[in-house]
């Protein structure tokens, strides 16, 4: 009793809850339409042939009379030359040399554009600065690991009837992460676990950079593409239910250039 005399009601803190419980091997079973259960990503090769300015030069339309605008990586005249004085573009015959991107349609001195491809992972493809699309394949620096995944006869949260996929990452030396995604809107679940094959394939799950949660520098971090790392709460934001989190997968796979569209075989 309190000491007002009423009772008083002491509930136990919630509990966070990151796996599921134990399942036997002969209960785990392997995503439907796929013969096996794990892929590996090793050393990325380097590619070979065509220099920053030919993988440029894919993508761009000629521009001969640059509009009265500035180029928005140097904030210099289009119609002048380019304000980018560092290396990695002395060989382009002409600094006031402009480009229109082909599918977007937004323009820059041709030497701001190598120079912006020299500073990132020059993997043949290149990303508009202003609208974000990608022309090409776009791959990541993600570390050599192994991404497992099967259906085990668990429920989450919220999804009382369906059973789970689950992924388990591997980036040695020892980094294991999982992720769950529910089997409710069945459809957008296979579209969102095919998707992330294909982005784990690119090297796009993970990166090396400095963790937003511990501060250490040059670790494997994500890479935007949000995992449910909590299977049976949601403490963390991390679980479930959460109903937005597939469409949110999506979206954000759609930023890396890994849409159904382009990745899904047809029907």
């Amino acid at each position: 009793m309190s000491a007002a005399g009423l009772p008083v009601c002491l509930t136990r803190p919630p509990k966070l809850v990151l796996h599921p419980p134990p399942v036997s091997k002969s209960d785990i079973k392997p995503v439907p339409g796929l013969g096996h259960c794990c892929r590996k990503t090793t050393k990325k090769q380097a590619r070979k042939g065509k220099t920053p300015e030919e993988v440029v030069k894919r993508y761009l339309q000629k521009v001969r009379n640059p509009p009265e605008e500035d180029c928005t990586i140097c904030m210099e005249a289009l119609a002048g030359p380019s304000g980018y004085k560092g290396p990695g573009v002395g060989g382009i015959s002409r600094a006031e040399s402009v480009g229109r991107l082909a599918q977007c349609g937004h323009q820059y001195h041709l030497q701001c554009l190598v120079a912006m491809y020299n500073n990132g992972n020059k993997d043949g493809s290149l990303q508009c600065p202003t609208c974000k699309t990608i022309y090409g394949v776009k791959t990541g620096n993600q570390p050599p690991g192994k991404m497992e995944y099967h259906v085990i006869p668990h429920s989450l949260p919220g999804h009382p009837d369906c059973k789970t996929i689950r992924i388990i990452y591997n980036i040695p030396p020892g980094i294991q992460v999982q992720e769950t995604l529910h089997g409710a809107q069945g459809k957008k679940r296979s579209i969102c676990f095919w998707l992330l094959l294909v982005a784990w394939d690119r090297r796009l799950i993970f990166s090396v950079g400095t963790s937003s949660t511990t501060g250490e520098s040059d670790t494997v971090i994500w890479n935007e593409v949000h995992h449910k790392t909590e299977f049976g709460s949601n403490l963390t934001g991390h679980g479930y239910p959460d109903p937005s989190h597939l469409d949110n997968v999506l979206e954000e796979l759609k930023a890396q250039g890994i849409t159904e569209e382009e990745c899904l075989p047809r029907d």
